[in-house]
């Protein structure tokens, strides 16, 4: 998957801390709902930063990351229910607790490969709300009424509302985990994770531990995962295991997938999507109903079915890789040719 160019990076991180500025002069088009919206945006692209780590960088199918979205939930809501910890010292804990619940689940999936693998973690996102629900753990996660949290209060006396603040502590989160992601795939590990990806035997011919750095990654995916649900707990106050079924698992798998997959900018992409098209569902089953005059409901699977169908013919490769082609295609050949040279000189250096 080609590398979304750093300077559009910079301009977008720019105008993302902007945003809530123009709250004073644009009310309606920077409502307080609309940046709680694009709060849970961030959220979701950290889940599926974390599932690309995964499935993108390291080859391993997931079908089972909303159970590691619950336990990082679960462990920042407890923490703040039961011990009155603040939110923000809830993050590392659940990061922790989600990488040693991935560490321990890679162990057994080692001798997994491929649709086995989907199913044991398929079988893992099925199990976690009902384990949840279990009465002997009632008194700890609320059973099925789930816990019931407050929203962050603003610290440092700072000018901002509830919403604003916490669109800038998601982000900055969210900044954070993108650049030690980056960082990560940069490195020694990250080319074995890829390589292992790419090619799984000739990666353990040259000296690779193959068993390690997977389990490892299974971990490292689970913590980012968790991290994003904590987030979610201190975003919505509220937790219940209904929240946490297989079908959340899905969403992130479809916004790996339309974002890009092997792409850390698509798992941004693919965040912004799904949260996108899941509340514009309702809207646009009512416009089609009223407007286009057709009997019939449009749930959000029916939209993001549709829509999967649509970019999978016509951008098979996500959003992303879409649009990079898209923008080099339409480069003078002069460009080309001096990005060409380029590639081949760093080939050959």
């Amino acid at each position: 998957m080609p590398a979304f160019p750093k300077k559009w990076l910079w301009i977008l991180l720019a105008l993302a801390f902007l945003v809530p500025l123009l709250q004073p002069l644009l009310p309606d088009v920077v409502s307080n709902y609309r940046l709680f919206l694009v709060s849970t945006m961030i959220i979701a692209a950290i889940a599926v930063l974390g599932l690309n780590l995964l499935t993108g960088f390291n080859g391993q199918i997931s079908l089972g990351h909303s159970a590691f979205y619950a336990v990082g939930a679960y462990t920042a809501a407890i923490l703040m229910d039961k011990l009155d910890m603040p939110y923000y010292a809830t993050l590392p804990i659940a990061a922790v607790m989600c990488f040693i619940v991935g560490y321990l689940f890679g162990l057994p999936a080692l001798k997994l490969e491929g649709h086995y693998l989907a199913l044991a973690t398929f079988a893992l996102a099925l199990s976690v709300p009902q384990i949840l629900k279990y009465k002997w753990l009632e008194d700890l996660t609320g059973g099925v009424q789930g816990i019931v949290l407050s929203k962050p209060d603003v610290p440092f006396g700072l000018p901002l509302n509830e919403d604003q603040w916490l669109y800038y502590y998601c982000l900055v989160v969210m900044v954070l985990l993108y650049w030690a992601a980056a960082n990560i795939l940069n490195s020694r590990s990250g080319r074995a994770m890829m390589a292992i990806r790419d090619q799984y035997m000739a990666a353990d011919t040259m000296g690779i531990d193959t068993a390690l750095y997977k389990t490892v990654t299974f971990g490292i995916s689970a913590a980012y995962t968790g991290i994003a649900g904590a987030l979610s707990a201190s975003a919505i106050a509220f937790v219940a295991p209904d929240s946490f079924n297989f079908f959340l698992s899905i969403k992130f798998l479809i916004g790996l997938v339309v974002g890009g997959v092997g792409s850390l900018a698509g798992s941004v992409v693919g965040g912004i999507f799904y949260v996108l098209v899941d509340n514009s569902a309702q809207a646009l089953s009512t416009f089609v109903k009223n407007d286009l005059g057709l009997q019939f409901d449009l749930s959000a699977y029916t939209v993001f079915g549709i829509i999967l169908i649509v970019l999978m013919y016509l951008m098979p490769m996500g959003i992303v890789g879409g649009v990079y082609y898209l923008v080099r295609s339409m480069r003078s050949p002069g460009a080309k040719a001096r990005e060409q040279a380029a590639l081949k000189q760093r080939a050959s250096s």
